[in-house]
């Protein structure tokens, strides 16, 4: 079972993320046509780039810059491809302009793009009914006669009658680019209709366009239009699970709603058929307003001209938009909360006191299979094993539907920790200072620092440039089990060996050797001499007389060597030396 913080956290995680999208907003591009296309098809289909966080867009081509003469500002919801029902005029700079459309800001109106289409030089092809559908029948003597678009027409002429090929009712008639004719009166009822439209350019028209023919049926009369009546047009704090209820329309054999999270759109339901005037819809979101829209219709066809209504359902938890203000609210608690905590070693149960203000908080246990249990519902919870767990704090908030648990979650992991043991501490002379490398044991999560135990402190545990001398390396435990010293000295790191030497035979630093500062102090242990290749040369004793600069009997060259010894702390020295001849 999830807490309800885990959906809420969900959705305030997206919005959040959309008004962070929305902060930097860009505009779509054209990607066909692209702008600046030319010989572009008439009949060609418009889309754009998409744009995440935007509640729709908006449409106008025209054939001017920012025109609208053949599309004004219609809204397409989602949708990134517009079909032009008409298809566009021939040889023409067509321009196009794209609105994002916010419910809770301005609009955004992009830059106009534009192409130029085609040069037309063949008559459009023929056409046909697309209502009444050839041989129909019982079709309403009210209807219009709708057709299909072809590509390239800029006028149709249409020829109705009674008999085939008859021109009773229309002789011929140009009606047009448009895909629809609405006759002057009603058909003849039991009738059979003949229909005949021809597409038209400059270029001619088709010869000969096939009839087409329906049957109308009895005299019939369209129902009117209904309202809501539960929740009204403009309500608020509406329920999340509301009843809806429409005024009933005589005549009306069912209802058709469409509902949606915008004007043009239908997330919720779309033209589903109800055959009484309401129903229950399930789980709306809160602090949504929702669009609705509902067609009664009967043997004779649709309402003509239903207008859309609309409702707000209940504030919830937010986010939302406060009405006053203008800023984005939410009814969550604000938490603050780790996503590790540890106990330290012997020192179990962890007591964990929420440092939250909220109405009320719950932790839960996450099992082996994923199952969250709950094991305490105060703001104090005792842990006494490693783990996962969720936090969880919420507020109450009295809205019209009642009292409403806004809350927010955070999943934590619980880890053992302890204080460090410092096992080793390598010193060496790198440059002109020392580099010293700390390594320690224990289950803990350990940061150190050096001198000073406010820090600053650093999950690296090597320390460079560091002049000889004593120090306190200080190691933390990232998890809160405390911080441990470990006192260093290196007064002597490299006092004593010499920095080159001459073995030429004339008496003179003729031989390497270490040379105590302290006179009778002899506190290094064998010291081991390196070429640059790594190659041991020679093992002595740091009471001996020293290193003469020979391999085997062999006179090695001026070059660069290198010495490793330990000092009585057991502290690593390394450095070079330069032997010149």
């Amino acid at each position: 079972m999830k807490s309800k913080g885990h959906i809420q956290n969900l959705v305030l995680g997206v919005l959040l993320l959309v008004g962070l999208i929305l902060h930097g907003q860009s505009c779509p591009d054209l990607t066909s046509p692209v702008d600046g296309a030319t010989n572009v098809p008439v009949n060609a289909d418009i889309s754009w780039s998409a744009v995440e966080g935007i509640n729709g867009y908006i449409l106008s081509i025209g054939t001017t810059p920012g025109g609208t003469e053949i599309l004004n500002e219609r809204p397409v919801g989602s949708a990134t491809t517009y079909t032009p029902p008409l298809g566009l005029p021939e040889n023409t700079q067509i321009y196009v302009t794209i609105t994002l459309f916010f419910f809770d800001r301005p609009d955004i109106t992009c830059n106009t793009e534009t192409f130029r289409t085609e040069d037309i030089t063949t008559a459009p092809l023929c056409t046909s009914l697309r209502n009444p559908l050839n041989n129909a029948t019982d079709v309403n003597v009210g209807t219009n006669i709708v057709w299909n678009y072809a590509p390239t027409a800029t006028d149709y002429r249409l020829n109705i009658g009674t008999t085939p090929g008859g021109n009773d009712i229309l002789n011929d008639q140009s009606v047009g680019n448009v895909l629809s004719y609405q006759p002057p009166a009603d058909f003849p009822p039991n009738t059979q209709i003949y229909v005949t439209v021809v597409p038209v350019n400059d270029n001619g028209s088709p010869a000969p366009c096939q009839e087409e023919s329906f049957t109308t049926g009895d005299i019939a009369v369209l129902p009117g239009c209904t309202s809501l009546i539960s929740p009204a047009d403009g309500a608020i704090n509406v329920p999340l699970t509301p009843f809806l209820e429409w005024t009933a329309v005589p005549g009306a054999d069912g209802y058709r709603l469409t509902i949606g999270e915008s004007p043009f759109t239908a997330e919720i339901l779309d033209n589903n058929e109800f055959l009484t005037n309401s129903t229950f819809v399930i789980n709306f979101d809160p602090n949504k307003t929702f669009f609705i829209t509902i067609v009664p219709f009967n043997d004779a066809g649709e309402a003509i001209g239903c207008q859309q209504e609309s409702f707000t359902t209940i504030l919830g938890c937010g986010p939302f938009i406060d009405r006053d203000t203008g800023e984005l609210v939410t009814l969550n608690p604000e938490i603050e909360f780790p996503d590790t905590v540890s106990f330290c070693e012997n020192t179990t149960p962890l007591v964990i006191t929420s440092p939250d203000v909220a109405d009320g908080f719950r932790w839960y246990k996450v099992d082996e299979f994923g199952n969250e249990i709950l094991i305490s519902s105060t703001a104090e919870v005792s842990i006494s094993e490693n783990g996962e767990y969720i936090y969880e704090a919420y507020n109450e908030i009295p809205q019209a539907t009642g009292v409403v648990e806004c809350a927010t979650t955070k999943t934590f992991n619980v880890v053992s920790s302890e204080l460090a043991t410092v096992r080793n501490v390598d010193i060496r002379e790198v440059g002109n200072g020392l580099r010293i490398q700390v390594e320690v044991d224990g289950i803990g999560d350990y940061e150190f620092a050096i001198d000073n135990p406010e820090g600053p402190y650093q999950i690296d545990n090597v320390f460079e440039g560091i002049s000889p001398g004593t120090h306190i390396i200080y190691i933390r435990d990232r998890n809160g089990c405390g911080t441990v010293d470990y006192e260093i000295t290196q007064d002597l790191t490299l006092e004593g060996f010499p920095k080159f030497f001459t073995p030429n035979g004339d008496g003179i630093n003729d031989f390497w050797q270490f040379v105590p500062p302290v006179a009778g102090e002899v506190n290094v242990a064998d010291i081991f001499i390196f070429d640059r290749f790594g190659r041991l040369i020679t093992q002595m004793d740091p009471l001996s007389q020293g290193w003469d600069g020979t391999f085997n009997g062999t006179e090695l060259p001026s070059a660069d060597y290198w010495f490793k010894a330990r000092d009585a702390s057991d502290n690593e020295i390394t450095g070079h030396f330069a032997l010149k001849r």
